[in-house]
């Protein structure tokens, strides 16, 4: 009898996973389906890109899995059973339901944006966390005369990317950021330097210790009582997980399944948890960020210790540790921060021109990965030999 194995989302850890599984397992032992709402695969790291006006290449999966026994399913996850082992899927266009079980279940339906909660951004703020809130954007930024105000709100990485993509894309648009700290404040002085140096270029005007209290159409409300004007207000705070997670029995932290070393789930041996919806944690004890720079090792390490226990094979466990933060700032400038294995900035960094090639490099490689999720190393695909029950699965992870 096949095995089944079903992933849930096809972001950069979903469909790495999926991939990756296929690598490793015979297809007479498995059946492997992925499911997903939309039939191509979406670079969320270059959704500011799109946003700004810019085209991106399409990645249908029907050419990236061709041939390697993945199963897409295009639908949308409706609710997950972990205790009866089902996933009940709605189709793609609204029209009927389907419930799918599964032997194991690979949970990657990853994260959104995060309002919150803060009154009027649900109903006027964009965001650039999913393509159709980036084409939105692109929509609203299209309208906009010369001069028209635009605000970025967040000072992260996702609000530094768009403000100056949008400001270099746009230079007849006032364009400002609104970080609740100092601008780039984690970032070494190398970067913080280089970082202003780019903004102050770009024209952006930056109000930093700025936390905001109210959105409307045409502007937002500061803590401090300010009113800043906003044509186009772009949110991006911080992110949310996808909450399907909670209407189930998996244990959870902060929203997020918690997982062991292998991410697997630390209620449900057979469920796996990648990217965003997994709580991991990572060196220095510190949950692993929610970023691609997370999520695709943290796919390859799931694959492989599933892939190990249902061939009878060790189970590999490898460090997840980070090297750098690479923040692209408009097509020409880009930063490089180098960082600890914990995620602390150390003095290093690299900016500028070769800096932007470096993060154009990184964000191919990372759709290049999607579809060769072994990195093009050689596999074997090894028969599954035999099939863990619940019990037996309990019983290991507690060994």
């Amino acid at each position: 009898m096949e095995h089944r194995i079903v992933v849930l989302g096809a972001g950069y850890t979903g469909a790495t996973a999926a991939g990756r599984l296929a690598k490793r397992l015979r297809p007479e032992d498995v059946r492997i389906t992925l499911v997903n709402p939309e039939s191509d695969f979406v670079e969320r790291v270059r959704l500011h890109q799109l946003a700004a006006g810019q085209d991106l290449a399409p990645r249908p999966f029907g050419e990236m899995f061709a041939g390697t026994g993945v199963e897409l399913k295009l639908a949308r996850v409706a609710s997950v059973d972990v205790d009866r082992k089902t996933v009940t899927v709605t189709a793609a266009n609204g029209l009927g339901q389907e419930e799918l079980g599964y032997d194991t279940l690979v949970y990657a339906l990853g994260s959104g944006w995060n309002d919150g909660g803060v009154p009027g951004t649900a109903e006027h703020a964009h965001e650039v966390a999913s393509r159709p809130g980036a084409l939105r954007l692109r929509e609203r930024l299209a309208a906009l005369d010369a001069g028209r105000p635009v605000v970025v709100v967040g000072g992260g990485l996702t609000g530094l990317e768009a403000a100056t993509e949008i400001a270099e894309a746009r230079p007849d648009l006032d364009v400002a950021l609104a970080a609740r700290g100092a601008l780039g404040d984690w970032l070494s002085e190398k970067g913080r330097t280089h970082l202003r140096k780019v903004v102050d270029g770009l024209g952006i005007t930056v109000h930093e210790h700025t936390a905001v209290d109210a959105v409307e159409a045409d502007r937002i409300t500061t803590a401090d009582g300010r009113t800043i004007p906003a044509e186009a207000t772009v949110w991006t705070t911080g992110f949310a997980v996808h909450p399907i997670a909670l209407g189930t029995t998996l244990e959870l932290a902060e929203g997020r399944i918690a997982v062991d070393s292998t991410m697997r789930s630390l209620s449900h041996p057979d469920v796996y948890a990648v990217g965003d919806a997994a709580m991991a944690i990572g060196p220095g004890d510190k949950p692993l960020r929610m970023s691609c720079a997370s999520g695709v090792p943290m796919a390859w390490q799931a694959a492989d210790a599933i892939a190990a226990r249902l061939t009878g094979t060790e189970v590999p466990h490898v460090d997840i540790r980070y090297v750098q933060q690479c923040i692209s700032l408009g097509r020409k400038e880009g930063l490089i921060q180098f960082v600890s294995a914990d995620d602390r900035a150390r003095d290093s960094a690299l900016t500028g021109r070769l800096a932007a090639f470096y993060k154009e490099l990184i964000c191919k490689g990372a759709a290049w990965g999607v579809a060769n999720p072994t990195m093009g190393m050689p596999t074997r695909r090894r028969r599954v030999v035999r099939q863990e029950t619940p019990s037996r699965a309990r019983a290991r992870a507690a060994a």
